[in-house]
């Protein structure tokens, strides 16, 4: 009698240690998906999908609704704001990436035409990126896409307050200005060559194109990029063309 009793009393547990297991891997398999969905969420600046989802991931059963939500607010909104500004950033530079450039650099521009004010878009594109990669390597590369970054830091240095400035993916740079001084493709050629002499290395050399919003004709900031990089499309076959003496270090 007291081994059958015992052989059931195994049982159970075995048959209980089956189904924690069974919960924990449900538990896990859910927690992803909500993680999952909560990166989405992020990239796509739905604060209140994110804040529903964290706070089903937060799971505080016991604790009364308002204070739940008393306690996760905070911590919700900040953890966003975060997700949110690593979602628009650029890993090797910092500055915006693309999303990040259309989002910010379309509030930018609704402003300007708000305001009344004319601003530039510069397209810049860094030359040869692909044959450095090719034969010293994706790490001389990446220094050279640093340094574009710092470069276009010091030419637009309102840059997070009242300029733009974004890596809109491989080789290709943007900004945007309402100072037309700090448009000019000269300061981009003296800033190159100096940032080239600087350089031990690979020389930096750039591209770079302008494009000029009008806020009295308003145009979505996907069509002021096409006029900037045909601009700079431009210019690049123009300096290839040009003499080798003419060529060097211009933009």
């Amino acid at each position: 009698m007291e081994d059958g009793l015992s052989l059931t009393d195994g049982e159970r547990l075995r048959a209980q240690r089956q189904v924690r297991r069974a919960d924990e891997d449900e538990l896990r398999a859910r927690t992803a998906e909500l993680t999952d969905q909560l990166r989405a969420a992020a990239i796509c600046g739905d604060r209140m999908r994110v804040q529903r989802l964290l706070a089903r991931l937060l799971r505080l059963p016991d604790v009364p609704r308002r204070r739940r939500l008393a306690l996760q607010v905070p911590a919700l909104v900040g953890l966003f704001d975060s997700l949110h500004e690593l979602a628009m950033s650029d890993d090797l530079t910092g500055l915006y990436n693309r999303r990040g450039f259309m989002r910010i650099g379309t509030r930018f521009l609704e402003v300007a035409a708000r305001d009344g004010r004319a601003a530039y878009l510069v397209y810049v594109d860094l030359d040869y990126l692909k044959q450095v990669n090719d034969s010293d390597g994706h790490a001389s590369g990446d220094l050279l896409i640093r340094q574009t970054g710092s470069l276009l830091r010091e030419l637009f240095p309102n840059y997070g307050v009242y300029e733009v400035i974004g890596r809109l993916g491989g080789d290709e740079f943007a900004a945007l200005t309402t100072r037309a001084d700090h448009a000019t493709r000269s300061s981009v050629v003296m800033r190159a060559c100096r940032a080239s002499d600087s350089a031990s290395a690979t020389p930096l050399t750039l591209s770079a194109g302008i494009a000029q919003f009008d806020p009295q004709r308003p145009v979505e900031l996907g069509e002021l990029l096409e006029v900037a990089e045909r601009a700079m499309y431009e210019q690049k076959r123009a300096t290839r063309n040009a003499p080798p003496a003419s060529s060097s270090g211009s933009l």
